[in-house]
Parts: structure tokens; C-alpha cells; sequence
């Protein structure tokens, strides 16, 4: 088994564990299996810690999120996934930021709440969860409250979230794509369908259907799903997943905000915006299974 780095003996056991698989690296499902601590890189362009490309309150997240002081959202940079039409690509796949330590994250994260932001939200957060545990840890033993939010692409391994369980409040995951050739040509994962759906069930085993108190969100699942052109994302899959196999009380964010953006426009099926009767049909197919719909 590798070796830690001596600045975390203090840390717990499952802050050790997570270190230790990211050497080799098999943090997510790419199984990139590189030495990370060591400065080897893989699919997610980030060796042993994690870049943030901006830290503050943020006011266009779901409103569940935001309240009166905004959702304390931290980018982090590079992505384990390869969207073609990624709006923060050159976040996500020119890895654009700072390094950060995990002391520095976790005075973030302090910031935030001292701020007024209503929740932590760590934004791409799969690729880097070692630095992130480790920075809940040592915020909360100073004084962190705030629900935590794990706003994730979907694409992650469910051993490294039963890890999680305990640090996360709030997971917030995309469904992209219920087909794996769909997956794979517009993100590089024919994987996707089958572990976002595993993903999302052990997200919801953890934290249960979305709560809310006073207008905000306190612990649960919170689903996101972009509306892609001619139903090339399986909308009507997904929300039939999400009713059938985790809850029929799951909350869900119908998004209509798609764009050809990044490489998007050399993709025929996705070169366009949908229109508004394509994602009507989507959320009014929400409502009829049920669904709770943001």
C-alpha cells in the first residue's frame, strides 16, 4: 500500500483511505490508475491536489440553494468527463486555476459561511474528493455548519461516495444521457447510463429525497438533467429511472439552458438549442410521473 504524505496523520481513516486511491488512481470509474501524488496526471488533468478556479457566493444556482446569501459555490478545475458542449470548458478541460491546499480549502469554506452563504458547494468536485473530505474535517472542528453540496457531472465510482457518506448534505448530480453511444461520442464515457444510475441510487441510500426548510435545502437528492435537441439525451429514460428505481418523490431540474458551446457546433444532432415545445414535453412527463419538479 502507498505511503501517505505525513500532513495527514492527523486526519481520519477515510481520509487515508481516499488518499490511498488516488495511488494508483482509481477515484472514479476511469480507473486511470496513475500515481497522482507523484504528479502523474490522468483523464481529469489533476495530480495530488485540487485547482480551484474561483471561490464565492453564487446567485444562479436552483433557488432551493441560494436563499438571501447565495450558495458558496468552489470551482474546482479539470473534469473526468469530456463534454463536447462543456459551458466552463476552459475550467473543466484547460484545468484553468490555482492549487490549493487542504488547509486553504477549508479556510474557504469558513469564508463562505462567514459571508452568509447558505451551503457549501463544491462544483466538480469527483476527481478531487481526498482534498475535500479532508477539508470538511478540519473546517468542521472549527466551527463549519453548513450543509454541503457534492454538484457532480454523475460519473462517479460508488465506493469512493460510500466514503463520502457522512461529509455530504446535499448530492446534486447530472443524469446526462440514459444511451451509451450518445454517452461516449458527446463525453468519452459509454459507461455513463449504467454509473450514473448506480451513482445516483447510492447518492439517494445516503441522504434520501430532497428536504427542504424555509425555502432551503437541508440534506437530500437533488437531480439535474440538461434538455438536449430531439431527445438525444433520453430524457424520458431518465425521469422513468429516477420514478421507478430511486423515488417517485425525487426532485428534479428540468434545465433548458443548452447551447452549442466548446466543439458542440460540429456535432449535427446538438448544433442547435432545443425548442420550447422539446423541453415542455420533458417537464410536463416530470409532472405526470410524479416528480418533484424545481
Amino acid at each position: 500500500m502507498t505511503s501517505l504524505p505525513t500532513d495527514l496523520d492527523s486526519f481520519s481513516q477515510t481520509v487515508k483511505h481516499l488518499w490511498q486511491r488516488i495511488n494508483p488512481c482509481t477515484l472514479c470509474p476511469r480507473n486511470c490508475k496513475v500515481y497522482r501524488s507523484k504528479g502523474e496526471v490522468g483523464f481529469c488533468g489533476i495530480a495530488r491536489l485540487p485547482v480551484v478556479s474561483s471561490v464565492g457566493p453564487h446567485f444562479g444556482e436552483e433557488s432551493v440553494l441560494v436563499g438571501t446569501g447565495g450558495s458558496g459555490t468552489i470551482f474546482f478545475a479539470g473534469c473526468n468527463l469530456g463534454c463536447i458542449f462543456c459551458q466552463n470548458f476552459d475550467i473543466s478541460h484547460h484545468c484553468h486555476g490555482r492549487k490549493v491546499t487542504i488547509e486553504k480549502l477549508a479556510k474557504s469554506m469558513l469564508e463562505l459561511q462567514s459571508y452568509g452563504c447558505c451551503n457549501i458547494n463544491f462544483v466538480t468536485p469527483t476527481h478531487v474528493v481526498p482534498a475535500i473530505v479532508a477539508a470538511i474535517e478540519l473546517a468542521r472542528k472549527n466551527g463549519l455548519s453548513l450543509p454541503t453540496v457534492y454538484n457532480t457531472g454523475g460519473y462517479d465510482s460508488v465506493e469512493t461516495l460510500r466514503l463520502l457518506e457522512g461529509y455530504i448534505d446535499i448530492y446534486m448530480p447530472d443524469m446526462k444521457y440514459s444511451d451509451s453511444k450518445v454517452a461516449q461520442q458527446l463525453s468519452a464515457a459509454p459507461d455513463y447510463p449504467e454509473v450514473n444510475r448506480e451513482a445516483v441510487k447510492e447518492m439517494h441510500r445516503q441522504v434520501g429525497d430532497l428536504q427542504v426548510e424555509k425555502g432551503l435545502a437541508t440534506r437530500g437528492l437533488l437531480v439535474r438533467h440538461l434538455v438536449l435537441p430531439d431527445n438525444f439525451a433520453g430524457s424520458f429514460e431518465i425521469i422513468d429511472f429516477l420514478a421507478e428505481q430511486v423515488s417517485p418523490k425525487t426532485t428534479i431540474n428540468v434545465m433548458d439552458q443548452y447551447r452549442p458551446c466548446y466543439k458542440a457546433s460540429s456535432h449535427p444532432k446538438i448544433n442547435r438549442r432545443p425548442t420550447l415545445e422539446e423541453i415542455g414535453s420533458v417537464r410536463q412527463y416530470a409532472i405526470e410521473k410524479e416528480l418533484n419538479l424545481l
